[in-house]
């Protein structure tokens, strides 16, 4: 039913603690697939026998974060679920995500952001509101961009790459890529489904400060910095409808 993708780049450290909260999930048919992005200071440190247990591929350059959403056309399962590594997933996400798909069908994730002024530009200062696990979100909540995992229905990568970027992007623009393809091609928007405070076995992530603030996080460069920006202003600019334009 549901293909879990795993990412391996900077934190191979995190690996086995994703795989094990995957296989912790509620729900029972879950395959789990492992996509190895080259860095030349992590590539020999990914455990093995957490490896061998994925569906895996190993790559000798650094694709990017776009590569991920290639390697998932590998699924053989209705929904996807991509995550980030430093993404760990309390037992009862997928189940989330498949109940909110009943009343939500769109793009879910468990960190979202809704912009709430007319700056385009996502770093540095824009304004915005945060949707994250934890926060007490009691309903979905829609938003313009979600970061940190993915889930969706398979078939919608379809629209995810009915069109590309001219110049290919390796550090940023992948999350709102998919908001804008899915808004634009099917008619979807994209939401955080139910976290609420009190039930973390619900969130998407258990302690995103436990490994999203460190310095491997891509966002932290000057690069993904700017990609983001770019491409964020290349949608706006094709008519992509935010959330406070929809209302």
């Amino acid at each position: 039913m549901i293909t879990a993708i795993l990412n391996g780049y900077k934190r191979p450290h995190t690996l086995p603690e994703q795989y094990e909260a995957i296989k912790s999930q509620t729900i029972d048919d879950v395959d789990i697939m492992f996509w190895g992005n080259y860095h030349e200071d992590s590539m020999e440190s990914f455990p093995s026998d957490v490896i061998e247990k994925c569906t895996s591929a190993f790559c000798n350059k650094n694709l990017g974060v776009w590569a991920r959403f290639a390697y998932a056309l590998n699924a053989g399962t209705e929904y996807v679920c991509v995550f980030d590594d430093d993404t760990i997933p309390g037992k009862r996400w997928l189940e989330n995500c498949l109940e909110t798909m009943k009343t939500h069908r769109g793009l879910l994730g468990c960190r979202g952001v809704r912009m709430t002024g007319d700056d385009y530009n996502m770093y540095p200062g824009c304004a915005y509101e945060s949707i994250s696990s934890g926060y007490g979100n009691e309903q979905p909540e829609p938003v313009d961009i979600m970061g940190h995992c993915w889930f969706f229905e398979r078939d919608w990568l379809r629209a995810y790459w009915a069109e590309m970027p001219r110049t290919p992007l390796t550090r940023g623009g992948e999350d709102m890529h998919f908001s804008y393809v899915l808004q634009k091609h099917f008619g979807l928007y994209t939401y955080v489904p139910p976290q609420p405070k009190e039930e973390p076995e619900m969130w998407g992530s258990l302690d995103p400060s436990k490994y999203g603030e460190d310095m491997a996080a891509t966002s932290r460069t000057s690069e993904g910095h700017m990609q983001a920006n770019s491409y964020w202003n290349y949608i706006v600019s094709q008519g992509y409808k935010l959330v406070k334009d929809r209302q």
